[in-house]
């Protein structure tokens, strides 16, 4: 592991570097460091996230969904070694390109379904699985090789947990709900599609589940309300 390493982006928890892991091209977590927080209680959550990340990533692929490999856990560095994905864009980038190539809004629609119904199943097997992403953007989401074949990559799960309550997987849609129509306006069908695949993925929780999305929903309105 004698490559430097390229620094590819900073967000509130961690670094992504480029680097090549004895030939192999990964992509390095970093986790730093919070000086706000007393030392021994920021070693202990950066501990506890880094398990919780690598188990809901390593629980999701033993569940059938991609996720990038892991090739190491550096827990002295807060480190996470894991596959590049090659030959991929985000489902963000994709949406807004359709967007952008059919103008009409209901016909860019009907090209986003598809898409709308693969999410919709990923998130249904990652809940019935107890998985919680916690995250759920479409800068989350990778589209590996040929956008037609809809081969979804599930990244960044850095805020991830495990919990079968409905209420924390109906926080969880509400979050991908609300991330989505403000990154792609006129969404709204998609998201719905996204809901209907969920429900036949996860029968079982879903009556539940869109409870407590509806619940999340009224009390993100009134958070609007009061300001």
């Amino acid at each position: 592991m004698a490559s430097e390493r390229i620094l590819m982006k900073q967000g509130a928890e961690a670094k992504l570097y480029k680097f090549s892991f004895y030939g192999k091209p990964c992509i390095v977590k970093e986790r730093f460091k919070k000086t706000y927080r007393h030392p021994t209680l920021d070693a202990s959550l950066t501990s506890q996230r880094m398990k919780s990340e690598v188990r809901a990533m390593l629980r999701s692929r033993m569940c059938g969904i991609f996720t990038p490999t892991v090739y190491f856990v550096d827990m002295v560095n807060n480190s996470i070694y894991m596959e590049e994905v090659h030959d991929s864009q985000t489902v963000r980038d994709y949406i807004m390109n359709i967007q952008k190539e059919i103008p009409d809004i209901n016909l860019a629609m009907t090209v986003l379904e598809p898409l709308g119904k693969k999410i919709g199943e990923i998130l249904g097997v990652m809940h019935k699985n107890n998985i919680i992403h916690g995250d759920l953007t479409s800068s989350n989401m990778l589209l590996k090789g040929q956008p037609s074949s809809f081969n979804i990559v599930m990244i960044d799960f850095g805020l991830s947990h495990f919990e079968n309550m409905p209420e924390d997987k109906g926080v969880d849609l509400y979050v991908l709900e609300r991330a989505l129509l403000s990154t792609h306006p006129n969404t709204e069908k998609v998201f719905q599609v996204i809901l209907d695949a969920y429900c036949v993925t996860n029968k079982d929780g879903a009556k539940e589940v869109l409870n407590k999305l509806e619940e999340v929903r009224m009390r993100g309105r009134k958070r609007t309300m009061v300001g």
